[in-house]
């Protein structure tokens, strides 16, 4: 596997860390019971979560952005 620097983090208190995702790594999507699909390698950067992050790795209070559906709402797609 090989490692790809996506982008810097513009938080203050970590000024040099990279989002990074594992070329080759599959990570799974989810949908939602509205339809929505959340898919990592995107992320939903539109309320705060990076391309990269994994379903299981969102934060407790992530909401499906279409409908606001909670996590436990989602099924893992094949």
């Amino acid at each position: 596997m090989t490692v790809s620097r996506i982008s810097e983090t513009k938080k203050a208190d970590k000024p040099n860390n990279y989002f990074l995702i594992l070329k080759g790594a599959k990570m799974d999507k989810y949908e939602c019971i509205c339809g929505y699909v959340y898919d990592p390698a995107k992320g939903d950067v539109d309320n705060g979560v990076n391309p990269g992050t994994a379903f299981a790795d969102l934060p407790a209070d992530w909401v499906c952005p279409l409908c606001g559906a909670t996590q436990d709402n989602f099924k893992k797609l094949d």
